[in-house]
């Protein structure tokens, strides 16, 4: 029980202030750090029985030895005080953010009493205006190459602008025109500078303006006959065009906004953040969180909004706005503290419609792949496997580490078309020749379709491998399904891993180990068991077979969507008037089988070639099944 807990304060000792509180081990280790409205009503939460804490949450109380808060006055005070703590003691379990890579940025050095325009991954330099990031490496070089042409900024390093002084002769970029060559004075410092601050406003958004004033001086120099500066206006005006060319246009007016997409599971979230910057996205971010403790959605946002501003030294880099996917947890509190960064108010909002929505379901579908790559990397590193493979034999208590597994999990649609699937993985790896999809014609329940399913694939491993009298194709198949698994997963608890274990006595196969996986706490039941093998979080075993299970529910679903797709078809084709054009037709408009069967008549007469009446018909059909 928490009251168990010695360092547990009493209750009326807790104030009911806003502030931030730090659980502490026995050597006075950070080991988390939290805000709250009100520090009673929070931390009580953390104390009740340790049976009712969700796993992780438990784990950190047990390891605590002591715990300590601080009162502040107002939820943005205690925002910074937790951002600042975090950022110093590096809670283990505080969210942990992993950039997947360091990005490129176009970079200024206003500071400096000649500015220079360069290609750095530091974000670290004092006195720099940076742009981007970039995705590719090319594509900044490419910018600054064209940018060039029209703002002839340096951009030598400073050993070649001290030689060049030295000389008196200036480099090759002065004599292509990509240089105004301040080294050698053929511009003042001031002059050279006011090029260097063309070039940065042009880069923080003022596209239009630029262009046309461009435009309206080559049509001056032309009617004054001065045809030499119009042509060479007219270059500048194709160079800053192809730079722009090279940012996707997402909307018609100047808007200036981040727009965040985060797809997560219980262990890790991926993000991906789009900057847009004069109507244009200007550069693409992505990273992933390791979550320790179980996060609210909401929780999550701040917490990422944080990493992704916390390092800001201009607040000229800040957004007008933030749109992300769900309002942060402390709303007020996180747009006071962008507003105070930036200068002016900085709206953080949930986008509705329009093509900041269509714009922000397209970060949100980055973080998804980010998400399954993040994933892939860690199975699919030998390194990595090897640690999983060791890790799963030692936990679950194998006596060879499992190089062979298989999983299975079963679909329906409120019982309904009952399928299920097998999935192997061998050295951590997926076998996608050997996977098999089953049918289950008559089952009460997901127990009893376990159960049918593994009778089914077991009494294989009791039959030859190559049986007498078969072809060579024939040996080859059978031969595969009587590979031996060191291990059989199960999608699901107790339960499901029983139903399993009572397969393999009835089978008489006694020596295999079966475990399931149940969603919820990512649990590892084993048969018999009173309670579930927790394995450590964002460990290499716990991602292995995450992903394992979660390849077994993506291969029966495709599997139960495609049997129900077939069989609606097939509905579809009997009905007087229809046939396999119309049917591709009415597939195709809608999409799906979930939006024909949504709807109306009038909607399925609008589909080419259908008319009313058999639009009714087709509508009582599809809402029957």
């Amino acid at each position: 029980m928490a009251d168990d807990l010695p360092f547990r304060p009493k209750t009326g000792d807790i104030p009911t202030n806003p502030g931030v509180y730090r659980w502490l081990d026995a050597s006075g280790r950070v080991l988390y750090v939290g805000k709250a409205k009100n520090l009673r009503a929070r931390l009580q939460s953390y104390f009740a029985p340790l049976d009712t804490l969700h796993e992780r949450t438990r784990r950190m109380v047990t390891s605590a030895a002591d715990i300590q808060w601080t009162i502040v006055k107002t939820e943005y005070e205690a925002l910074q005080l937790e951002f600042m703590w975090i950022k110093q003691f590096d809670p283990p379990f505080n969210v942990r953010f992993k950039d997947d890579k360091s990005y490129p940025y176009l970079a200024v050095s206003l500071g400096d009493a000649i500015p220079r325009a360069f290609i750095t991954r530091n974000r670290e330099l004092d006195r720099v205006k940076y742009f981007g990031p970039y995705t590719q490496a090319w594509a900044v070089r490419d910018t600054l190459d064209h940018l060039l042409k029209v703002y002839p900024v340096r951009s030598c390093s400073q050993g070649v602008y001290q030689r060049a002084q030295q000389s008196g002769r200036p480099c090759l970029l002065a004599d292509i025109g990509k240089c105004s060559a301040p080294c050698v004075g053929r511009v003042s410092s001031d002059d050279h500078r006011a090029i260097a601050k063309g070039f940065v406003e042009f880069m923080a958004g003022g596209d239009t303006k630029h262009i046309a004033g461009l435009k309206k001086r080559m049509l001056e120099a032309s009617e004054e006959q001065n045809y030499e500066l119009a042509a060479r206006l007219r270059d500048d005006i194709g160079a800053l065009e192809r730079v722009l060319e090279k940012s996707t246009v997402v909307f018609s007016d100047q808007t200036d906004a981040d727009l965040f997409g985060i797809a997560d599971d219980d262990l890790a979230a991926a993000v991906s953040q789009f900057i847009v910057r004069g109507g244009r996205i200007r550069g693409v971010r992505g990273w992933v969180v390791d979550k320790e403790l179980e996060r609210e959605p909401a929780e999550l946002v701040e917490y990422v909004l944080e990493h992704a501003y916390r390092d800001v030294r201009d607040g000229s880099e800040l957004p007008k706005e933030v749109i992300v996917p769900i309002v942060p947890a402390d709303s007020a509190a996180v747009s006071e503290w962008l507003s105070t960064l930036k200068g002016t108010k900085v709206a953080v909002r949930v986008a509705q419609r329009g093509d900041k929505k269509a714009l922000a379901e397209t970060a949100l579908t980055n973080a998804k792949h980010a998400l399954m790559l993040y994933k892939t990397r860690r199975t699919a590193d030998f390194t990595a496997r090897a640690d999983a493979l060791a890790g799963l034999q030692k936990a679950l208590g194998l006596q060879d580490a499992p190089l062979r597994i298989e999983c299975f999990d079963v679909s329906h649609l409120a019982g309904t078309d009952v399928v299920a699937s097998m999935v192997v993985f061998e050295d951590g790896l997926p076998r996608k020749d050997q996977y098999r999809r089953f049918s289950i014609e008559q089952t009460t329940d997901d127990t009893d379709s376990i159960y049918q399913v593994l009778m089914r694939r077991l009494k294989y491993l009791k039959e030859p491998a190559f049986p007498s009298g078969t072809d060579s194709g024939v040996e080859k198949e059978v031969s595969k399904f009587a590979y031996r698994p060191n291990l059989l997963v199960v999608d699901g608890g107790e339960p499901q891993v029983n139903a399993a274990a009572r397969a393999l006595k009835d089978s008489g196969v006694t020596d295999l180990a079966v475990v399931g996986i149940a969603k919820r706490l990512e649990e590892v039941w084993k048969p018999g068991e009173p309670y579930p093998v927790i394995l450590p979080r964002a460990t290499d075993e716990l991602f292995l077979i995450q992903r394992i299970r979660d390849e077994a529910h993506r291969f029966a679903i495709t599997y139960q969507r495609n049997k129900r797709k077939a069989a609606i078809s097939t509905r579809l084709i009997e009905i007087p008037g229809l046939g396999e054009k119309r049917v591709a037709a009415l597939l195709r408009h809608f999409g799906s089988i979930k939006r024909l069967k949504l709807a109306s008549a009038d909607e399925i007469a609008a589909v080419a070639g259908i008319g009313p009446i058999l639009a009714n018909q087709i509508a009582q059909e599809v809402q029957s099944t």
